[in-house]
């Protein structure tokens, strides 16, 4: 059987970016009192959930909540976990 022809093989051309660089904005980093605030909602919301299990039946205003006491401190938790995304 005949041998086939061998083909001579391209030289692989780099492969060009389609997409425009886009320089991104130079972002210093986050106020103090970003990070402080930032700190004080997530202990905030432990604080609250520590104090609904200890005193809860003691304090008028928390006894009315009830079950709510977990939503509102796990709220102050997210919140406060939710500005670490934007700390720099």
């Amino acid at each position: 059987m005949p041998k086939s022809k061998v083909r001579k093989k391209d030289a692989p051309t780099p492969v060009t970016d389609r997409r425009t660089p886009v320089k991104a904005k130079a972002v210093g980093p986050s106020h103090p009192i970003y990070v402080i605030v930032m700190l004080a909602m997530m202990v905030i919301g432990l604080l609250w959930l520590v104090i609904n299990y200890i005193a809860s039946d003691k304090i008028p205003f928390m006894s009315d909540l009830g079950g709510w006491n977990f939503a509102v401190g796990f709220a102050f938790m997210i919140i406060g976990l939710l500005m670490t995304m934007r700390w720099r």
